[in-house]
Formats: structure tokens, sequence, C-alpha cells
């Protein structure tokens, strides 16, 4: 099983939004029962919350289901748990590091670094830009299932 993390900065936005597609995507690959999907923030400040109703009514407008989530933050422990750590921005990554310590197993990535255009996704709480959000959600996890494809396809 593969186990996947996404991270962002209060787990309300972008990385249970990058969580629900990615499960929605591998759930119509056929290959949901090959993967463990989550995500977690890298502050406290909405530790308990559940989804931004933004990012609820996309993710809704998308037809894409979405579980009773609560914030959490990422622990030193799910480093040794999960096989990708995925952040959504520079700062995640520094931020992750932080928590966790030492990337030594190369576990961590930034999730468009797998785009053909490597950029950081901005946080939509500050932009309000949700579309662009999901958009550039999409074209990271694309990437990443090409990636992951070709990992499984050589291993």
């Amino acid at each position: 099983m593969i186990k996947v993390l996404f991270v962002c900065l209060g787990n309300i936005c972008r990385s249970p939004m990058a969580e629900y597609v990615f499960k929605d995507m591998v759930k119509k690959e056929g290959i949901a029962e090959k993967f463990y999907i989550d995500s977690a923030a890298t502050s406290n400040g909405e530790l308990g919350n559940s989804i931004h109703y933004r990012t609820r009514n996309k993710l809704e407008e998308m037809n894409i289901e979405y579980g009773n989530h609560v914030a959490r933050r990422i622990t030193r422990q799910d480093y040794d748990e999960f096989d990708y750590i995925i952040g959504m921005e520079e700062q995640n990554i520094i931020n992750i590091k932080r928590i966790v310590g030492e990337d030594k197993e190369n576990k961590v990535f930034k999730l468009l670094d797998f785009s053909k255009n490597p950029r950081d996704i901005a946080d939509p709480w500050y932009t309000g830009n949700f579309n662009k959000t999901y958009d550039d959600i999409v074209e990271g996890l694309e990437g990443f299932i090409k990636y992951l494809k070709k990992e499984m396809l050589t291993s």
C-alpha cells in the first residue's frame, strides 16, 4: 500500500482538497485499494476545524466526495508511516522538515514539482481563488499519478 500525506498550512483548504481529489482520481483509475491517503497542517491555527466552506463548495461543484474532515497537525511519526509527504508550497516544505526532521528517505515533495511547471500552489485562504487552487492541485496530482505509475513499473 502506498501511503500519501498532503500538507499545507492549516489543513482546511489546499491539503484536504488534494486529499479528496486524489482519492477521487485513484478511485476512477481503479487503484484506490493500493492507497492510504490523508492530509495534515504545519500549524496549529485550524486544528479541529472542518474543510473551509469554499473548498467544500469546489469539491461539490466537481462532484468529488469528501469525508468528515478534521484538521490535524503533521507529526514526527507521520514521517515513518507515510511514503510520500507532499506540501503545497516551499514554506510548507520548510515547516514539514522542521517538524519531522531531516528527510533522510527522500519522502518530502512539493506537489507541483510533479508537473511540467514546478511552482507553489497559492493559499486560497489569502487569494480567494479556489478555482485556481483546484486547477493547480489537479495539475500536480496528474503528474504525481504519472510519476507513481512509472515508479511502480520500474520497481
